[in-house]
């Protein structure tokens, strides 16, 4: 592709009413992380000289999510051409292509956008270039009329006749502009139309009419599902799901069922990890090699280890640290704690703002009491040392290295290295009790 310097207008001031919401609409999230930074990513993969998003009243949460890229306020929705005509004074001189996309059409990608920049510098050069796709229902996209001399018009749906709306071909509204023509062709945009709104659309019939050629590349319709409704979220969900399940196993990991697995946009996942059904990943999860994930785990904020075994059924939440051969077993909850390389937890235990040493064994039923109601407070586990079920750990505690804590025990006081500690009360056995109970109870039900 020849060398052009490159601005992106990226359109963002829509509040999307159908979906219902005091979010922005381009602050919805997809796989952990709101949609605009999705595009926003694929935006900055282009190099840009200049990007400006262009927001709606209000938005500081959009102009917060995609500093420092500058950002200009659309005070009045007037249509796209109105909203493109607010980033003029941030390009002020700018004269590279130009690019315009979409904050609620998240799932475009680089080679898409790439191959509309490669059309816009062709020989032809072509003073605009329209991303173009064919929809399974048309509905009700503008289409594209073209002819034997390429791109003529785009007409919206609302002012096009019966032999337009038979068109495949529709408008995705993404558009590679020359920037010596773009102002110009905006200024000169009109809102006689059935929506009383500045169509940037319009651009191509203008430049047509200047003499200037226009064309168009075609898209798939999936990358270009904009995302106006609860139900369009799901979709495009479901489209961003569908391409981290294929990375992840292009990358050297095997999903059992892949249609069930729930990815973030950051996991991390190492070779030769499996992953079992009904498994979801939050956001910052780091995963080593080797590592076999059983089934309905739930993780965020952690990483863990190489050739670790995790669940069924285990919880890692923010803070938590899996060493190297480590178990983390079904019904285990981990928060803000360290496991040591080899360590064991492998059943119906809540360990929290802890560090269990390097091949400790925690017993199922164990609990770190981390909480009184007012502080969290830290529980150390030795290195080798053997926690009985059913244990409570009350923190701040130190159970030394190699210690061991017999089944059952409140323990509230550090335990010495090598030391066996029991605290639970003295059995006691009064012989033939329970004989004698049941009885008296016989005898009373008889009686009544």
């Amino acid at each position: 592709m020849p060398a052009s310097r490159l601005a992106v207008i990226v359109l963002a001031a829509g509040m999307g009413t159908r979906m219902k919401s005091d979010l922005p609409k381009v602050m919805h999230p997809l796989a952990g992380r709101p949609m605009i930074r999705h595009l926003m990513e694929t935006v900055e993969s282009l190099s840009p000289q200049e990007v400006v998003v262009v927001v709606g009243p209000g938005m500081d949460c959009v102009s917060e999510e995609v500093s420092p890229v500058r950002t200009v306020v659309q005070t009045d929705r007037l249509g796209t051409g109105h909203a493109v005509r607010q980033a003029r004074e941030a390009l002020a001189e700018f004269d590279g292509d130009v690019l315009v996309v979409f904050g609620d059409t998240p799932l475009i990608t680089r080679e898409t956008l790439t191959r509309m920049l490669a059309e816009r510098r062709s020989v032809k050069n072509p003073a605009v270039v329209v991303l173009g796709f064919k929809p399974a229902d048309p509905g009700h996209y503008g289409r594209l009329v073209v002819g034997a001399e390429g791109l003529k018009a785009i007409v919206e749906w609302k002012d096009a006749n019966d032999e337009q709306r038979g068109i495949p071909l529709c408008n995705s509204g993404v558009m590679a502009i020359d920037g010596k023509r773009l102002w110009p062709l905006v200024e000169r945009l009109s809102n006689a139309n059935a929506k009383g709104e500045y169509y940037l659309t319009d651009v191509v019939a203008l430049a047509r009419g200047d003499g200037a050629s226009c064309s168009f590349v075609l898209g798939e319709a999936e990358e270009l599902l904009g995302v106006n409704s609860r139900q369009e979220l799901a979709g495009a969900e479901a489209i961003v799901q569908r391409r981290l399940r294929q990375a992840a196993m292009e990358g050297g990991t095997t999903l059992i069922a892949p249609d069930s697995v729930w990815f973030s946009w950051d996991t991390r996942l190492g070779r030769d990890v499996t992953i079992w059904p009904h498994v979801v990943f939050g956001r910052g999860v780091v995963i080593g090699d080797g590592v076999t994930i059983k089934g309905f785990c739930h993780f965020e904020g952690c990483t863990i280890g190489d050739c670790v075994e995790l669940g069924p059924f285990a919880r890692l939440r923010p803070g938590a640290e899996i060493g190297d051969d480590a178990h983390i077993g079904n019904f285990v909850e981990v928060k803000k704690s360290s496991v040591e390389k080899g360590a064991k937890i492998n059943h119906l235990a809540y360990v929290g703002d802890a560090r269990v040493g390097a091949g400790a064994n925690v017993g199922a039923g164990t609990i770190t009491c981390n909480y009184d109601g007012f502080d969290k407070s830290f529980t150390d586990i030795g290195a080798g040392a053997f926690i009985g079920s059913n244990s409570s750990l009350v923190a701040p505690i130190k159970v030394g290295d190699g210690a061991i804590v017999g089944a059952g025990s409140v323990v509230t006081r550090d335990v010495s290295s090598g030391a066996l500690a029991v605290a639970r009360g003295n059995q006691m056995e009064l012989a033939g009790w329970a004989d004698r109970f049941r009885d008296r109870k016989k005898a009373a039900k008889a009686k009544g």
